[in-house]
């Protein structure tokens, strides 16, 4: 049954998709249908398609009660708009449908685990929202809501833990039939909390302990876990708000970590070995993984960030897209993320030049151009190099900007001239190692984003940009010496 509440929200995402045209859109990265949308949620494969929900407010450009819309696809990259899947419309998550996940049951439904806020604690300003774990059973269209909500409720978790920061859940099924989910939790004291659940029939859940916390040293709430295995190793990732940076590290105040290590087999306590930043740029936060048919893990993030969101340029008719999808690996205790391999059948028009020598004179080359693109840069003669530029979506008023400076291992992305109007974040520095004297640089681009892959992958920089798609150049200039090779793909559109 259609509640009222998600029958408006589906008419009024029907009317406003009519007025936002093909090229307003990028090709082939998700949006809303209109208004706002945020974290990517219920990221499946279902009924031998793909599905993916996210965060959403479809009726107006800025962070509202949420809803889940919803897309599928067969390949990752072309996605179809499904109808808005959930609105807030019950006692249960009055308040708003906020973040969850997806499997799929051994009846072949399709369930939706997400966290239901409802029920204000509390006096004017100091007003707060109780937050609990809720079920959704569909068809991979519509969906119902369990009479039985809430399934997991704060007082299942240890007392210190607040209710008002208790949500997130990402459910999964292990081999030996049981299901489990991790949920974000925090005291009051903001020390963050991983909490795991576990079931027989994925509808009655108990509590199974704390499988990690940040001691309250990296930054507040957790929010937005996910929790895998890969190459032998254990995975958390997480969305820690506001942390403190540490060197080029954690500047986004909303950050994105990834903890790898391995998991107690007698207490399930996650061991953690190491901590990295799972992406350097300006606009990545709450991602979420699936494992494909095919065996691979696959990450998707929100392609905006907290810091940034309220500053909507005139004239936008939707706001907020989700990443590319991205293979991850664990490599040498690192993740390690590259586009889904998909996105090479769309490579179309390739323009290769090797042992290009620059210097100090603005260079562009015959083909090396568009907003729809994946290019390689590999930079391979370092010794006489004090910095190489390279400039993306640009003209004689725009650009974005890559700078590698190998003398200082650093590389600095720049929006500061692509169509932003506000003083807002627009640099962010990273770390990077050469390999064998040489740095890779892989650039894909989908008309209003850059992401950025270094190296074989060890380290990411995306970024929104709402550059005019007039502004197509590709230049490139050094100071100093070195040599280059460009491989240039155009991306072609996705029907």
């Amino acid at each position: 049954m259609v509640s009222k509440e998600l029958k408006k929200a589906r008419d009024y995402e029907a009317g406003k998709m009519k007025e936002i045209g093909r090229e307003e859109r990028p090709a082939f990265h998700l949006t809303g249908g209109c208004g706002w949308i945020n974290d990517p949620n219920g990221f499946s494969f279902y009924r031998g398609e793909y599905h993916l929900f996210y965060q959403y407010h479809p009726f107006s450009n800025v962070w509202g009660p949420m809803h889940w819309g919803h897309a599928k696809s067969r390949d990752l990259l072309h996605w179809d708009r499904l109808p808005v899947a959930m609105a807030p419309d019950t006692s249960c998550d009055c308040a708003g449908c906020f973040s969850g996940s997806a499997l799929t049951l051994p009846d072949g439904r399709h369930l939706l685990m997400y966290t239901g806020v409802h029920s204000d604690i509390g006096d004017g300003d100091d007003r707060e929202r109780f937050q609990t774990q809720c079920l959704a059973f569909g068809d991979g269209v519509n969906y119902e809501k369990y009479e039985g909500n809430p399934v997991i409720c704060p007082d299942m978790i240890p007392w210190e833990c607040r209710a008002t920061d208790f949500r997130d859940p990402k459910i999964w099924q292990e081999s030996d039939g049981t299901y489990r989910c991790v949920a974000a939790a925090m005291t009051a004291e903001r020390n963050s909390r991983i909490v795991r659940f576990r079931s027989t029939d994925a509808l009655s859940w108990e509590y199974d302990g704390v499988i990690a916390e940040s001691t309250a040293q990296l930054g507040g709430m957790w929010e937005c876990p996910d929790y895998f295995e890969l190459d032998g190793k254990q995975v958390l990732c997480v969305s820690p708000m506001a942390m403190m940076p540490e060197g080029r590290e954690y500047h986004a105040g909303h950050n994105t970590l990834a903890l790898v290590g391995d998991e107690d087999p007698v207490t399930h306590e996650f061991c953690r070995e190491s901590m990295q930043q799972i992406d350097s740029g300006i606009d990545f936060y709450a991602p979420q993984t699936m494992l494909t048919p095919d065996g691979r893990r696959v990450m998707v993030g929100w392609m905006q960030a907290w810091s940034n969101s309220k500053f909507v340029p005139p004239g936008v008719k939707y706001f907020g897209q989700l990443s590319l999808p991205r293979e991850l690996h664990v490599r040498n205790g690192r993740l390690i993320q590259q586009p889904v391999r998909e996105l090479m059948e769309f490579r179309t028009e390739a323009v290769i030049l090797k042992n290009v020598g620059m210097g100090s004179e603005k260079r562009a080359f015959e083909g090396i151009e568009g907003r729809l693109l994946d290019m390689t840069v590999t930079v391979r003669d370092l010794s006489e190099l004090k910095k190489l530029e390279i400039f993306v979506a640009a003209d004689s008023t725009y650009h974005t900007s890559v700078s590698f400076m190998p003398k200082r291992k650093l590389l600095r992305i720049d929006r500061s001239y692509s169509g932003y109007l506000y003083d807002i974040v627009h640099t962010r520095d990273m770390d990077v190692e050469t390999e064998n004297g040489e740095l890779v640089i892989r650039f894909v681009m989908d008309r209003y984003s850059l992401e950025l892959f270094i190296g074989k992958g060890e380290r990411t920089a995306t970024l929104s940009l709402f550059t005019p798609l007039s502004a197509q150049g590709i230049y490139f200039r050094a100071e100093g010496k070195t040599v280059i090779d460009i491989e240039k793909y155009t991306i072609s559109e996705l029907s």
